[in-house]
């Protein structure tokens, strides 16, 4: 068996006038490769990383930022999703000419309201996998996209393009049923995210959360499972205590704390309050992120 893997999707940070902040972009790639021992990046391919207010050529530029940023240390894995499959194609295209690994592309909604059947979501995912050789991970996120079947998310995974999952559910029984039908089976590679980082292949997820799951994973690989668990529990309440602000705007929060400036959220949302970033302070300093909050106090 594989050692969990740990995909890291960088967050976005915008300058003043809204335009992507490229020296903060690169600082931060910086960390998740080398801190975070990141096995794989992914470019503008969650919600999280807040792609969506771009535009399409403002999307791609941040892939090729992306993509230039690591610099090879580890692959790159595209997000390409967009309700229209030319698009997702044309994105593809752009992730195989500048050598990323792997595309990711979000099981979508039908535009013309309801959700998706099953032949529509493999009639969408044969039409992008007809135009590109990449491997693609399947991206399930309810909400931007579709929420799709157990039933159905297995038949995805049959098909021989499909070969990553990334599961953003915390439903621990569809979890633990999926990682048995579709990993353990030998369909695909099921990565799911903080809270129920080991058992399948790995995890996604953004920045410094990832930090502290690379402890994690460097303590389940030496058997040490005790460990392994006590910094499982530091996801127990970061960043759910939190999340009615949403996932970006506490993890930009949490970047900002431990000294790695991403700057706020895309307005018009609010980040954290006052008392809210001191609460979130004063818990990041229980965690193996201790001695960076220490560090950033101290400056």
């Amino acid at each position: 068996m594989m050692d969990p893997g740990l995909i890291v999707a960088p967050l976005t940070p915008f300058t003043a006038d809204l335009e992507v902040d490229t020296p903060a972009l690169r600082r931060q790639i910086d960390y998740v490769v080398e801190d975070c021992g990141a096995t794989m990046v992914v470019a503008a391919g969650v919600e999280t990383q807040e792609y969506t207010y771009l535009s399409l050529e403002k999307r791609k530029a941040l892939i090729q930022h992306t993509i230039d940023f690591v610099g090879g240390r580890v692959p790159v894995m595209v997000g390409i999703s967009h309700p229209s499959f030319r698009t997702a194609v044309e994105l593809a295209h752009l992730a195989e000419n500048r050598g990323a690994a792997a595309v990711q592309l979000l099981a979508p909604m039908r535009p013309f309201a309801g959700p998706p059947t099953q032949a529509d979501l493999i009639a969408y995912f044969e039409a992008v996998a007809r135009e590109t050789d990449l491997p693609i991970t399947l991206y399930l996120n309810p909400g931007p996209g579709a929420d799709v079947s157990i039933a159905d998310t297995i038949a995805l995974a049959k098909l021989p393009s499909v070969q990553l999952i990334k599961e953003s559910s915390r439903d621990l029984a569809r979890v633990s049923r999926l990682i048995v039908e579709i990993d353990r089976a030998g369909h695909a590679r099921y990565f799911t995210t903080m809270q129920m980082l080991l058992g399948g292949s790995g995890a996604t997820m953004p920045p410094p959360g990832s930090e502290i799951a690379r402890h994690i994973i460097d303590a389940f690989v030496v058997k040490d499972y005790a460990r392994a668990v006590e910094l499982q529990l530091q996801f127990a309440l970061f960043p759910s205590k939190w999340m009615h602000r949403g996932l970006a705007p506490v993890m930009k929060a949490a970047l900002n704390l431990i000294g790695v400036p991403v700057g706020a959220p895309y307005p018009p949302y609010a980040s954290l309050s006052s008392d809210e970033m001191s609460a979130l302070a004063a818990f990041l300093r229980t965690t193996v992120l201790a001695r960076r909050c220490q560090v950033t106090a101290a400056v």
